[in-house]
């Protein structure tokens, strides 16, 4: 007896969701979408795989994608063994010159290396570069305000420059970018010539000034709750304005990564997308199906304020 009409019946699900994937597909061809790499997805096997399956597929898709990442979880852990304590002011890592060593050897030979390395089990595309390389990333000292008062927490940066010509060449040779989140002192005085910065607002920053079509930054909730912790609802989609009046009522850890996607799409970026990397696949989940996951904000609309 032939296997043929079996066979290709239990192919059908498969092209029926190529085919609903292909308006996406004609959609972001040729388009810049910029991934903030971070959370449970950094440090799980099976999630950091997929993270790299699905980045590799948004290139041969057509897609210019760009790694951004930082490593809040590998950096505590290497500040440990050298005996330099953690320790946190206004949600960000006080960083001492000393801890700076650290965070730039983690981020740029560690983290860096190793995604950089799981791209390019796919084929030679991944290059790694830092805030530093050609300019990239620009910063002067941040001092954030807590009660009124300006606080010192060391080697902090604050973006005040991004100059995308290594990223843009990088795209144009069909490569794909992974940028550590640390920055060049725009102070060609500065002794200690680099900057830790927030790899959420590096990403934002890198998104818009790419022109970027998305920002998508991984998290470790499945978006941005209607009433947390009241309710588990997600927000799936909100303006930029809508967002703004919600900013002062999140959780610490959200405002850096939704203060970024209300910077993206108010310079230039289509949509920003924060999204569950708990999820395998949760990049191609949001970017190539007609239900997509977590929350999407978008600029206002005319007239809108």
């Amino acid at each position: 007896m032939s296997t043929g009409p079996t066979r290709k019946h239990t192919a059908l699900p498969k092209a029926q969701t190529l085919i609903e994937a292909l308006p996406w597909l004609t959609r972001h061809h040729g388009k810049t979408v910029v991934i903030k790499f971070g959370g449970n997805a950094m440090v799980n096997e099976e999630l950091k795989a997929a993270f790299a399956q699905d980045v590799v597929f948004l290139h041969h898709a057509g897609l210019r994608p760009v790694v951004v990442h930082g490593g809040g979880p590998q950096i505590s852990a290497a500040l440990d063994r050298h005996g330099i304590v953690s320790e946190f002011k206004a949600g960000l890592r006080v960083t001492t010159e000393d801890a700076m060593d650290v965070v730039r050897m983690v981020l740029a030979g560690q983290v860096q290396r190793e995604l950089v390395g799981l791209l390019n089990q796919h084929g030679p595309l991944a290059v790694g570069l830092t805030g530093e390389d050609a300019h990239t990333i620009t910063a002067t000292r941040h001092t954030p305000e807590i009660d009124g008062e300006r606080i010192d927490i060391g080697r902090v940066g604050e973006i005040t420059a991004i100059d995308t010509g290594a990223i843009e060449a990088l795209l144009a040779d069909g490569r794909i970018p992974v940028v550590s989140s640390i920055a060049r002192s725009q102070d060609d005085g500065d002794s200690g010539h680099v900057y830790n910065v927030n790899a959420d607002t590096a990403a934002a920053a890198l998104a818009a000034a790419l022109d970027a079509e998305t920002l998508m930054v991984l998290t470790d909730v499945e978006g941005l709750y209607e009433d947390w912790p009241n309710s588990d609802e997600v927000i799936s989609r909100l303006t930029a304005s809508q967002l703004e009046k919600l900013l002062p009522e999140l959780s610490s850890g959200m405002v850096p990564k939704m203060e970024g996607c209300l910077h993206a799409v108010r310079n230039g970026v289509t949509t920003a997308r924060v999204i569950d990397g708990r999820v395998q696949h949760s990049i191609l989940l949001e970017i190539f199906t007609d239900e997509g996951i977590g929350t999407m904000v978008v600029p206002d609309e005319k007239g809108e304020s």
